[in-house]
Protein backbone atom coordinates (compact mmCIF):
# COMPACT_ATOMS: atom_id res chain seq x y z
CA UNK A 1 0.00 0.00 0.00
CA UNK A 2 1.70 2.99 -0.81
CA UNK A 3 1.54 5.55 1.87
CA UNK A 4 -1.75 7.69 2.73
CA UNK A 5 -1.98 9.62 -0.73
CA UNK A 6 -5.18 7.33 -1.69
CA UNK A 7 -7.23 10.18 -3.74
CA UNK A 8 -3.53 11.00 -5.60
CA UNK A 9 -3.09 7.23 -6.42
CA UNK A 10 -6.74 6.61 -7.45
CA UNK A 11 -6.70 10.09 -9.77
CA UNK A 12 -3.25 8.44 -11.65
CA UNK A 13 -4.43 4.92 -12.15
CA UNK A 14 -7.46 6.06 -13.44
CA UNK A 15 -5.88 8.87 -15.36
CA UNK A 16 -3.64 5.80 -16.70
CA UNK A 17 -6.41 3.85 -18.05
CA UNK A 18 -8.12 6.49 -20.12
CA UNK A 19 -6.96 6.51 -23.74
CA UNK A 20 -6.92 9.91 -25.50
CA UNK A 21 -8.97 8.54 -28.38
CA UNK A 22 -12.02 7.64 -26.15
CA UNK A 23 -11.36 11.24 -24.39
CA UNK A 24 -11.38 13.13 -27.54
CA UNK A 25 -8.23 14.18 -27.20
CA UNK A 26 -6.51 14.36 -30.28
CA UNK A 27 -3.17 12.21 -30.20
CA UNK A 28 0.23 12.55 -32.93
CA UNK A 29 2.30 10.34 -33.37
CA UNK A 30 3.48 7.55 -30.74
CA UNK A 31 2.92 8.56 -26.81
CA UNK A 32 5.13 7.74 -23.93
CA UNK A 33 2.34 7.07 -21.77
CA UNK A 34 -0.26 4.87 -21.97
CA UNK A 35 -3.16 6.98 -21.01
CA UNK A 36 -3.98 10.40 -20.80
CA UNK A 37 -1.27 13.11 -19.80
CA UNK A 38 -1.55 15.28 -16.94
CA UNK A 39 -2.23 18.36 -18.66
CA UNK A 40 -4.96 16.33 -20.77
CA UNK A 41 -6.81 15.59 -17.57
CA UNK A 42 -6.40 18.63 -16.10
CA UNK A 43 -7.89 20.78 -19.95
CA UNK A 44 -10.79 17.89 -19.89
CA UNK A 45 -11.82 18.39 -16.11
CA UNK A 46 -11.16 22.57 -16.41
CA UNK A 47 -8.43 22.52 -13.62
CA UNK A 48 -4.58 23.78 -14.37
CA UNK A 49 -2.10 21.39 -14.55
CA UNK A 50 -0.62 22.86 -11.18
CA UNK A 51 -3.99 22.23 -9.49
CA UNK A 52 -4.39 18.58 -10.45
CA UNK A 53 -0.46 18.17 -10.07
CA UNK A 54 -1.14 18.94 -6.62
CA UNK A 55 -3.91 16.82 -5.93
CA UNK A 56 -1.95 13.58 -7.50
CA UNK A 57 0.71 14.65 -5.37
CA UNK A 58 -1.15 14.97 -2.04
CA UNK A 59 0.08 18.23 -1.20
CA UNK A 60 -3.84 19.46 -1.78
CA UNK A 61 -6.71 16.80 -0.26
CA UNK A 62 -9.82 19.00 -0.17
CA UNK A 63 -11.06 19.15 -3.32
CA UNK A 64 -14.19 21.22 -3.95
CA UNK A 65 -17.00 18.92 -4.86
CA UNK A 66 -17.43 20.93 -8.13
CA UNK A 67 -13.61 19.47 -8.61
CA UNK A 68 -14.51 15.86 -7.83
CA UNK A 69 -17.40 16.05 -10.17
CA UNK A 70 -15.55 17.48 -12.73
CA UNK A 71 -12.53 14.89 -12.31
CA UNK A 72 -15.32 12.40 -12.67
CA UNK A 73 -16.98 13.00 -15.55
CA UNK A 74 -13.33 13.86 -17.34
CA UNK A 75 -12.13 9.89 -16.14
CA UNK A 76 -15.24 8.07 -17.12
CA UNK A 77 -16.15 6.96 -13.53
CA UNK A 78 -19.26 4.67 -12.90
CA UNK A 79 -21.80 5.04 -10.14
CA UNK A 80 -19.41 2.99 -7.84
CA UNK A 81 -16.24 4.73 -8.93
CA UNK A 82 -17.48 8.37 -8.24
CA UNK A 83 -18.36 7.29 -4.64
CA UNK A 84 -14.97 6.11 -4.24
CA UNK A 85 -13.53 9.40 -5.43
CA UNK A 86 -15.95 11.36 -3.53
CA UNK A 87 -14.65 9.16 -0.29
CA UNK A 88 -11.27 9.33 -0.99
CA UNK A 89 -11.79 13.31 -0.89
CA UNK A 90 -13.96 13.45 2.26
CA UNK A 91 -12.87 10.59 4.52
CA UNK A 92 -15.65 9.18 6.74
CA UNK A 93 -15.54 9.08 10.43
CA UNK A 94 -14.02 6.43 11.68
CA UNK A 95 -16.54 2.97 11.81
CA UNK A 96 -16.60 0.88 14.40
CA UNK A 97 -16.36 -2.85 13.15
CA UNK A 98 -17.97 -4.24 16.26
CA UNK A 99 -15.12 -7.17 15.69
CA UNK A 100 -18.47 -9.37 16.39
CA UNK A 101 -22.05 -9.97 15.45
CA UNK A 102 -24.75 -9.36 17.45
CA UNK A 103 -26.46 -12.29 19.57
CA UNK A 104 -29.74 -11.83 17.45
CA UNK A 105 -27.89 -11.42 14.26
CA UNK A 106 -26.50 -14.99 14.98
CA UNK A 107 -29.59 -16.30 15.98
CA UNK A 108 -30.88 -14.87 12.63
CA UNK A 109 -28.19 -16.94 10.94
CA UNK A 110 -28.85 -20.24 12.66
CA UNK A 111 -32.26 -20.41 12.22
CA UNK A 112 -31.80 -19.98 8.14
CA UNK A 113 -31.00 -24.06 7.99
CA UNK A 114 -31.03 -24.71 4.60
CA UNK A 115 -29.25 -21.50 3.43
CA UNK A 116 -25.85 -20.80 4.13
CA UNK A 117 -25.42 -17.54 5.81
CA UNK A 118 -22.30 -15.37 7.33
CA UNK A 119 -21.49 -12.04 8.44
CA UNK A 120 -18.76 -10.03 7.23
CA UNK A 121 -16.60 -6.60 8.25
CA UNK A 122 -15.58 -4.29 6.24
CA UNK A 123 -12.36 -5.89 5.83
CA UNK A 124 -13.88 -9.00 4.65
CA UNK A 125 -13.31 -10.47 8.48
CA UNK A 126 -15.85 -13.41 8.66
CA UNK A 127 -17.71 -12.69 12.43
CA UNK A 128 -20.72 -15.21 12.35
CA UNK A 129 -21.59 -17.54 10.31
CA UNK A 130 -24.32 -20.62 10.58
CA UNK A 131 -23.08 -24.66 10.10
CA UNK A 132 -24.11 -24.69 6.35
CA UNK A 133 -21.89 -21.93 5.52
CA UNK A 134 -18.86 -23.40 6.98
CA UNK A 135 -19.96 -26.73 5.81
CA UNK A 136 -19.93 -25.21 2.81
CA UNK A 137 -16.54 -23.68 3.01
CA UNK A 138 -14.00 -23.07 6.08
CA UNK A 139 -13.62 -20.02 4.97
CA UNK A 140 -16.81 -18.96 6.31
CA UNK A 141 -15.43 -19.57 9.79
CA UNK A 142 -15.39 -16.85 12.01
CA UNK A 143 -12.03 -15.55 12.76
CA UNK A 144 -11.24 -15.64 8.82
CA UNK A 145 -10.04 -13.16 6.57
CA UNK A 146 -11.91 -14.00 3.16
CA UNK A 147 -9.37 -11.84 1.10
CA UNK A 148 -6.20 -13.90 2.63
CA UNK A 149 -8.38 -17.51 2.12
CA UNK A 150 -9.05 -16.15 -1.29
CA UNK A 151 -5.33 -15.74 -2.50
CA UNK A 152 -3.82 -17.49 -0.14
CA UNK A 153 -5.47 -20.95 0.42
CA UNK A 154 -5.27 -23.29 -2.48
CA UNK A 155 -8.33 -25.23 -1.31
CA UNK A 156 -10.13 -22.22 -1.43
CA UNK A 157 -8.51 -22.17 -5.65
CA UNK A 158 -10.00 -25.37 -6.21
CA UNK A 159 -13.64 -24.26 -4.50
CA UNK A 160 -14.20 -21.87 -7.28
CA UNK A 161 -14.17 -22.58 -10.66
CA UNK A 162 -14.28 -18.84 -11.53
CA UNK A 163 -11.72 -18.31 -9.28
CA UNK A 164 -9.94 -15.59 -11.34
CA UNK A 165 -12.93 -13.50 -11.25
CA UNK A 166 -14.17 -14.15 -7.95
CA UNK A 167 -10.25 -13.03 -7.28
CA UNK A 168 -10.69 -9.52 -8.93
CA UNK A 169 -14.61 -9.19 -7.17
CA UNK A 170 -13.16 -9.71 -3.99
CA UNK A 171 -10.23 -6.99 -4.31
CA UNK A 172 -12.46 -4.81 -6.05
CA UNK A 173 -15.27 -5.02 -3.09
CA UNK A 174 -12.62 -4.19 -0.47
CA UNK A 175 -11.65 -0.87 -2.36
CA UNK A 176 -15.22 0.03 -2.70
CA UNK A 177 -15.88 -1.07 0.90
CA UNK A 178 -13.32 -0.64 3.38
CA UNK A 179 -11.68 2.70 5.30
CA UNK A 180 -8.07 2.27 3.66
CA UNK A 181 -7.11 5.03 6.48
CA UNK A 182 -8.05 2.26 8.95
CA UNK A 183 -4.30 0.73 10.57
CA UNK A 184 -5.88 -3.04 10.19
CA UNK A 185 -7.52 -2.88 7.22
CA UNK A 186 -3.78 -1.10 5.81
CA UNK A 187 -2.38 -3.72 7.76
CA UNK A 188 -4.06 -5.90 5.41
CA UNK A 189 -3.51 -4.56 2.10
CA UNK A 190 0.22 -4.44 2.93
CA UNK A 191 0.51 -7.88 3.73
CA UNK A 192 -1.08 -9.19 0.41
CA UNK A 193 1.00 -6.74 -1.26
CA UNK A 194 3.40 -9.49 -1.64
CA UNK A 195 0.83 -11.72 -3.49
CA UNK A 196 1.78 -10.91 -7.29
CA UNK A 197 -1.91 -11.49 -8.35
CA UNK A 198 -3.23 -9.53 -5.14
CA UNK A 199 -0.81 -7.06 -6.00
CA UNK A 200 -1.52 -6.54 -9.52
CA UNK A 201 -5.30 -6.14 -9.00
CA UNK A 202 -4.78 -4.06 -6.34
CA UNK A 203 -2.70 -1.80 -9.01
CA UNK A 204 -5.93 -1.36 -11.22
CA UNK A 205 -8.07 0.38 -8.43
CA UNK A 206 -10.97 -0.89 -9.60
CA UNK A 207 -14.12 -0.46 -7.34
CA UNK A 208 -17.19 -2.77 -7.05
CA UNK A 209 -18.99 -3.59 -4.52
CA UNK A 210 -20.43 -6.75 -2.84
CA UNK A 211 -24.30 -7.36 -5.39
CA UNK A 212 -26.26 -10.00 -5.34
CA UNK A 213 -25.08 -12.49 -8.55
CA UNK A 214 -24.53 -16.05 -9.24
CA UNK A 215 -21.10 -17.71 -7.91
CA UNK A 216 -19.99 -21.57 -8.23
CA UNK A 217 -18.48 -23.67 -6.46
CA UNK A 218 -16.91 -27.17 -6.54
CA UNK A 219 -17.42 -28.95 -3.34
CA UNK A 220 -14.92 -31.64 -2.61
CA UNK A 221 -17.48 -33.66 -0.58
CA UNK A 222 -21.45 -32.93 -3.03
CA UNK A 223 -19.46 -31.91 -5.73
CA UNK A 224 -20.41 -28.54 -8.21
CA UNK A 225 -23.25 -25.84 -6.97
CA UNK A 226 -24.59 -22.99 -8.72
CA UNK A 227 -26.16 -20.41 -5.71
CA UNK A 228 -27.45 -16.76 -5.73
CA UNK A 229 -25.23 -15.06 -3.62
CA UNK A 230 -27.13 -11.94 -1.69
CA UNK A 231 -26.00 -9.24 0.60
CA UNK A 232 -27.57 -7.89 3.10
CA UNK A 233 -27.29 -4.72 5.51
CA UNK A 234 -28.04 -5.06 9.36
CA UNK A 235 -29.83 -1.92 10.94
CA UNK A 236 -27.55 -0.61 13.64
CA UNK A 237 -24.46 -2.45 12.33
CA UNK A 238 -23.65 -0.77 9.07
CA UNK A 239 -20.12 -1.76 8.52
CA UNK A 240 -21.39 -5.15 8.92
CA UNK A 241 -23.39 -7.46 5.86
CA UNK A 242 -24.88 -10.44 6.05
CA UNK A 243 -24.31 -13.00 3.03
CA UNK A 244 -26.65 -15.36 2.11
CA UNK A 245 -25.72 -18.57 -1.22
CA UNK A 246 -29.55 -20.23 -2.30
CA UNK A 247 -29.98 -22.49 -4.24
CA UNK A 248 -33.55 -22.25 -6.54
CA UNK A 249 -35.37 -25.12 -5.16
CA UNK A 250 -35.35 -28.83 -6.95
CA UNK A 251 -32.07 -28.31 -8.89
CA UNK A 252 -29.53 -30.02 -8.37
CA UNK A 253 -27.26 -27.80 -6.49
CA UNK A 254 -30.36 -27.35 -4.60
CA UNK A 255 -30.01 -31.26 -3.85
CA UNK A 256 -26.31 -31.03 -2.90
CA UNK A 257 -26.52 -28.37 -0.71
CA UNK A 258 -29.13 -30.65 1.11
CA UNK A 259 -27.08 -33.34 1.45
CA UNK A 260 -23.51 -31.24 3.26
CA UNK A 261 -25.01 -31.36 6.83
Amino acid sequence: MSGDNLLGDFLKARRGRIRADEAGVPSFGRRRVPGLRRDELARLAGMSQHYLTRLEQGKDRNPSAQVLRALAIALRLDRDETAHLYALADPPAAIDDHGEAAEDVQQLLDSWTGTPAYVRSRRFDVLAANKLAMALSPMYTPGRNLVRDVFLDREVRTLFPDWEEIAAQTVAALRAGADLRDPETAELVSSMLTDSHFRALWANHDVRPSRNEIKRFVHPAVGPLTLRRQALSIAGAESQVIITYQAEPGTPSGDALARLL
